[in-house]
């Protein structure tokens, strides 16, 4: 961490739970900071019921369909966007198999707004790629989400970032560390730009990938800091599984 006076972390890890979440100010604005360690952590995506094969749609459903199993969810995300029949919007994969190809196209909105790029689950890592070099490496994913615009690549802020931006929105991303042990998810306490949003990323938390998720939809499970964001369906989900008490 560094811009000493720009940045304060207040920080309430739980004991026994995977995930640490801690609050963060930057540059006068709040965010909520949830850190994977990928390598050790069963981090997963969720879609549909495996059963029904209709979408999960919210934290409760993923809660449910895990507990089969005996086991419980200890933190969850949206983790891409989606059409309005909650389909990804670009390329998605579950138990390394694919659901939906990848776009390299540019296109409108900000899934369109290039480079965007692809969160990677591997096994004992976890992985942002810009969405070229994702097809070129085809890196092995048992998970992956495509999503966009890229907030940061190679460790710089996406091109098309304006400081000057007025739109503002709840944006939520995840940034991945060079050695892939470690998963940072952030959303935004209060409506920040792209050129904030990246920035945090950057220079805050210092990640040299980092993804763009959504904004407006953005929406947070953490138990141990006893958050539940409830609103509208989602398409995919990232989140923590852990065996139950």
């Amino acid at each position: 961490m560094h811009r000493l006076g720009l940045l304060l972390l207040l920080s309430w890890a739980v004991p026994g739970w995977a995930v640490e979440c801690r609050s963060l100010s930057y540059e006068g604005e709040a965010y909520t900071v949830c850190e994977v360690d990928a390598a050790a952590e069963d981090l997963r995506l969720f879609l549909n019921d495996p059963d029904t094969g209709k979408p999960l749609g919210n934290f409760t459903s993923v809660e449910k369909l895990i507990s089969g199993d005996g086991r419980k969810l200890v933190f969850s995300m949206n983790a891409g966007m989606y059409h309005t029949d909650r389909r990804p919007v670009g390329h998605y994969a579950e138990g390394g198999k694919a659901l939906a190809p990848v776009i390299t196209s540019a296109g409108p909105g900000n899934f369109g707004l290039l480079p965007n790029g692809v969160f990677c689950i591997r096994e004992a890592r976890a992985d942002v790629f810009e969405t070229n070099r994702f097809v070129s490496e085809s890196p092995d994913c048992a998970y992956a989400s495509q999503s966009g615009p890229m907030l940061v690549i190679g460790g710089e802020l996406h091109p098309r970032f304006l400081p000057d931006s007025d739109s503002r929105y709840i944006r939520n991303g995840v940034g991945t560390s060079a050695d892939g042990d470690t998963a940072v998810f952030v959303i935004s306490d209060a409506p920040v730009t792209f050129h904030q949003f990246g920035s945090l990323f950057r220079d805050a938390l210092e990640l040299p990938q980092a993804l763009y998720f959504d904004g407006n939809i953005s929406r947070l499970y953490a138990p141990g800091i006893d958050r539940f964001d409830a609103g509208l369906p989602m398409g995919p989900m990232v989140g923590v599984v852990a065996p139950a008490d």
